[in-house]
């Protein structure tokens, strides 16, 4: 086919920025050659996020968050999660934001591969990070939040055994969820069922 070969971006313009985010418009070239423009968003000095999957041992819950978000206009079941700051590693940035957002003390970090978010709107790169947390340790026996300013954040423990049950509950209920999250209980309710 003529003009075939591999997209390419072949251009970008601001469309408009703010203290966080910049919405651009960006030129592409298709396989088959023909120029195109798609509009995406993206964080001001963006360095990627990192989501924490945690497990408390030895009573077998997982840790999840509920916060407000603003941009879906109500509050989210979500991971743990948060930006990299200048110069952090995603592992160190998975230990402070377990301790800032729930007062957890990580266990030893595990990476997974870094995956895109939400590719059709951002760039946003998101590294998985994987933990058990040992809430027999002393410093996880009364945790203790650090959150931002703006930040009010609810934890919530989910056993094992009552995953799929948690999940059920909360869709019926009209509960908002992380896609990541829905993602992640639903492979696990579907093993379960």
């Amino acid at each position: 086919m003529a003009g075939s070969g591999e997209p390419e971006i072949t251009g970008e313009a601001v469309m408009a920025a703010g203290r966080f985010v910049v919405a651009k418009r960006l030129r592409w070239r298709d396989a088959r050659g023909v120029e195109r423009e798609w509009e995406a968003a993206d964080r001001l000095d963006d360095r990627g996020a990192v989501l924490v999957i945690a497990w408390l041992k030895p009573s077998d819950r997982l840790l999840l968050i509920r916060q407000f978000r603003p941009p879906a206009r109500r509050p989210v079941l979500e991971f743990p999660a948060g930006m990299l700051n200048d110069g952090e590693s995603p592992a160190a940035a998975a230990v402070r934001e377990l301790r800032e957002e729930t007062g957890y003390l990580a266990g030893e970090v595990r990476l997974g591969p870094a995956a895109y978010s939400t590719p059709g709107l951002s760039g946003e790169l998101v590294f998985t990070a994987e933990t058990e947390i040992d809430e027999t340790a002393p410093g996880n026996l009364r945790p203790e939040t650090e959150f931002d300013p703006s930040e009010s954040i609810e934890t919530i423990l989910v056993p094992r055994l009552d995953l799929a049950a948690f999940y059920r509950r909360e869709i019926r209920a009209g509960s908002a969820f992380d896609a990541k999250l829905a993602a992640y209980l639903a492979g696990l309710a579907g093993r379960e069922a």
